[in-house]
């Protein structure tokens, strides 16, 4: 999810530009591109900003070199909702507001999580994402069943990251690590007892991963929320975004690319 980028993407996204009128189609730079809803429709395409590097959310296949992944999937579904195309603008994260704030694309897909700060410059959809945290264990061996279980016990975590001081702040002893993959080989090599994370992490290591002996031990009770967003007062577009989605989830479409990806039914 992207709670965990810099404070230099937090800066961008609390509105260091001045937020470009929305609904209108463009104006005379050549590299804007229409945002409001009307104008979307005339030109039958919706430009939309991603990364392109972010597996398994917006990434480019090994093979083909296709752009693919969850969230470019639930996006194209929207898209073929609204009767639109869809055109995929890539560009780096700590980057991607400042192109929304200049109607570079009309809306972002890129696992954005809402937050307070967000929603004071931005407009979102209905999440399509859902995680909340988990204690990862080694499958049944593990007497952790809740966080407070983690007092005495010995996670592995990134220092910089929320999962760190929730499990300090449980009581746990905590192993640094530089991120997922050194807290699971620690793991698995029984060097600590669990890693805090998000589900969607451990989910997609299972994915990739299906033998790993590792299980979830207990969630969170208040999960990570990811949505498209858009400029702040798009609420015309943003509204027939979340009509679409409303659909997408009531069909099972949002279940099934949700499961393609990770498993299980992440969009709720």
């Amino acid at each position: 999810m992207r709670i965990h980028k810099t404070l230099a993407a937090l800066a961008l996204a609390t509105g260091t530009l001045t937020l470009a009128a929305c609904g209108s189609g463009g104006t005379d730079d050549a590299a804007t591109a229409p945002t409001g809803l009307e104008a979307i429709q005339e030109a039958g395409t919706i430009v939309v900003g991603t990364e392109g590097t972010y597996r398994p959310f917006s990434f480019h296949t090994d093979g083909s070199g296709d752009l693919t992944g969850y969230d470019i999937e639930i996006t194209e579904a929207v898209a073929d909702k609204l009767g639109l195309d869809v055109e995929f603008e890539e560009t780096q994260w700590d980057a991607i507001f400042a192109g929304l704030e200049a109607n570079r694309f009309a809306m972002i897909a890129n696992q954005v999580s809402i937050n307070p700060q967000r929603e004071e410059s931005y407009e979102f959809s209905e999440p399509y994402t859902v995680s909340p945290g988990v204690i990862v264990v080694p499958a049944g061996e593990s007497s952790i069943s809740s966080f407070a279980d983690l007092k005495d016990k010995t996670t592995a975590q990134s220092l910089t990251s929320n999962w760190y001081t929730l499990a300090q702040e449980n009581g746990a002893k905590v192993e640094a690590v530089e991120g997922w993959a050194q807290a699971v080989a620690l793991l698995e090599q029984g060097r600590v007892d669990a890693t805090v994370n998000d589900k969607l992490t451990y989910l997609d290591y299972m994915q990739q991963t299906p033998d790993a002996p590792l299980e979830v031990a207990a969630e969170t009770d208040d999960p990570a929320l990811s949505a498209f967003a858009f400029a702040k007062g798009n609420t015309e577009l943003r509204d027939a975004v979340n009509e679409a989605l409303s659909e997408l989830r009531a069909d099972g479409t949002l279940a099934e690319i949700s499961e393609k990806y990770f498993g299980e039914n992440v969009s709720e």
